[in-house]
């Protein structure tokens, strides 16, 4: 039976009637909605692709929630890309640092093989001490070494000039310095001499010059800074050259205390002389000077590579203790005196290997700095330079002597000469230059 009209849908179907009605039940209304929408949107999503070439497409306004959205997806994608960028950038510039350690790697292996080759043996020197027991044991054998050579330095005279001793001193920072000093032994003291050794020496290599200096009665005084000779540290590691700066400072006092009332001068040579001269900048370091001898100061250094300068920042805070063979230049010579040259890289005491990452941005980053505080340099000094030094930059000590407001200054240009200007043919003039003029500023002897 068929029933049309019924209001009762739910019973007819019970029964098994079949209902015909006009009206509908929710679902299905729903459904009719659904059906009718789609097919206003198909209907509105065909016009516009029915008259695409024949019109413009119409500018899309967007209202501020899907704008926002839409620079916020921007944003993104610009920030993802900037990335990108930057890894691509900071990939290229440490790639020679990666070809260096491969270098450095077969270098190895064929050092194994075969040995006599100079290029060799460099590149087989030992790898960066890692673990802080490896690091304890390589100062103490660095210190105990520097010891053994003080008590085995022989006098090149039969009678001898200096009594020679050592101490360790002790930072602020806890770290433990290795020093040394020369007094005279026939002569009265007049005067105190604080000496500052160069990058990757050591005190040690002046002895002759400290003997010179008691022999006019200046009694001497030397340092290793941190990371060097016999002091704390890794070896050629210097993670801040202030806190070289600081440490000349706190041993100055304890000259002073141990000797007052003598003249004290300081002699500083390479990056020795740029921590000397940052420090003489402390009003209170310099009032208590006489004077500062400076020889081959890095007040300005070239690097091998502009990017160097460029990436020094960066790669000193991600790699700060790696060597940088990119950073060496190649064959640069300090001095004209092949033996010398010989017995400096041949000691142990002196750090050999490729430049460490962080030491040498503290190096930009002191020149940098003394380049603009060159007006502020009131202490006495002479400056002295070689004309061919490829390490420190000869014509910054002329506008060192031109820029400073010292009453007191001298500029001394040796032609022809190199780096080491103490370690040149003509080191023993030089020295001599040195003694005079502090000498001068001494006064008579008792």
């Amino acid at each position: 039976m068929v029933l049309i009209g019924t209001s009762n849908l739910a019973a007819a179907n019970r029964l098994g009637f079949v209902v015909l009605s006009d009206s509908r039940d929710e679902k299905g209304r729903k459904r009719h909605c659904s059906q009718q929408k789609y097919l206003e949107l198909r209907s509105l999503r065909m016009e516009p692709a029915a008259g695409m070439f024949s019109e413009a497409p119409k500018p899309v306004m967007l209202t501020s929630g899907p704008s926002s959205r839409v620079s916020a997806v921007m944003s993104l994608r610009t920030l993802r890309a900037l990335l990108m960028l930057l890894n691509m950038i900071l990939l290229a510039l440490l790639s020679p640092l990666q070809r260096g350690a491969a270098r450095l790697a077969i270098g190895r292996r064929s050092v194994d093989r075969t040995k006599g080759s100079e290029r060799k043996r460099k590149l087989a020197a030992p790898m960066a001490v890692r673990t802080p027991a490896a690091r304890r044991a390589d100062v103490a054998f660095r210190r105990a070494m520097a010891i053994r050579r003080l008590a085995m330095e022989e006098d090149d005279s039969p009678a001898s000039w200096s009594r020679k001793e050592f101490s360790l001193f002790a930072t602020t920072r806890g770290d433990t310095l290795f020093t040394r000093s020369w007094s005279p032994i026939d002569a009265p003291i007049r005067g105190l001499v604080l000496v500052l050794h160069g990058l990757n020496e050591h005190s040690g290599r002046y002895n002759l010059f400290a003997r010179r200096l008691n022999r006019s009665g200046l009694k001497a005084y030397a340092m290793d800074w941190t990371g060097h000779g016999g002091s704390d540290g890794l070896h050629g590691y210097v993670h801040s050259l202030d806190y070289a700066v600081e440490d000349a400072k706190l041993f100055l006092e304890k000259i002073f205390e141990e000797n007052p009332g003598l003249p004290c001068f300081c002699f500083g040579h390479s990056t020795g002389a740029a921590i000397i001269l940052k420090a003489a900048l402390d009003p209170k370091v310099e009032a208590r000077l006489r004077g500062v001898v400076l020889t081959s100061p890095a007040i300005r250094v070239q690097p091998t590579h502009r990017i160097l300068a460029m990436v020094a920042p960066i790669v000193s805070l991600l790699l700060p203790r790696y060597q940088l063979s990119a950073a060496e230049k190649k064959g640069t010579a300090v001095s004209r005196d092949p033996a010398a040259v010989a017995a400096k890289y041949s000691d142990p005491l002196v750090f050999t290997g490729a430049l460490r990452v962080r030491t040498g941005y503290e190096i930009l980053r002191i020149t940098s700095y003394l380049q603009r505080n060159l007006g502020r340099v009131n202490v006495p000094f002479m400056a002295l330079h070689g004309t061919e030094d490829t390490v420190t930059d000869p014509v910054a000590t002329q506008l060192l002597h031109q820029a400073a407001p010292s009453k007191d200054k001298s500029v001394k240009l040796y032609d022809g000469l190199l780096h080491d200007l103490l370690f040149e043919p003509e080191g023993i003039e030089i020295a001599e230059d040195v003694v005079a003029w502090m000498v001068d500023r001494v006064g008579p002897s008792p």
